[in-house]
């Protein structure tokens, strides 16, 4: 079973200020509650460490991730493959009448029992945990 999720939210801020959260990696996993710790490993590659509270998952695993499209200030697309799942995510930004509309969509294709089911029973909490971010790093309100 594949999840995919596509969410969308507004933000009262310039597309140029939003995309400079957007375009770090660190800043985009960092919101995400199970990554533990993240390390760049190149311009556009880094790698997630998440901890999955799923019972055949025991340890922290390695998520190795590549920006496969990178377009400033509009949208990046990043694949992430890993023993335990693949995971493609795109952040595209347009700007709005009032800021900046940020439109986030996720596919998760998992390789073990349970991790689909937890990424769809908390991909929104996921997104919103980037919004706030999002929202806390260009000062404004949540």
């Amino acid at each position: 079973m594949t999840v995919r999720v596509e969410r969308t939210f507004e933000l009262p801020a310039e597309r140029d200020r939003v995309w400079s959260f957007i375009a770090d990696p660190e800043k985009r996993a960092r919101p995400i509650s199970v990554v533990d710790d993240f390390e760049k490993t190149g311009e556009h590659t880094a790698t997630w460490y998440v901890k999955l509270p799923i019972p055949v998952i025991d340890r922290r695993v390695a998520i190795e991730t590549e920006e496969t499209e990178f377009d400033p200030p509009r949208y990046v697309e990043f694949v992430g493959r890993s023993k335990v799942m693949r995971v493609v995510g795109e952040h595209e930004l347009e700007t709005t009448e009032n800021g900046t509309r940020v439109i986030n969509r996720f596919t998760v294709d998992g390789k073990l029992p349970g991790v689909e089911r937890f990424f769809k029973r908390n991909m929104d909490e996921q997104l919103r945990n980037i919004e706030n971010a999002i929202r806390e790093d260009l000062g404004l309100e949540a």
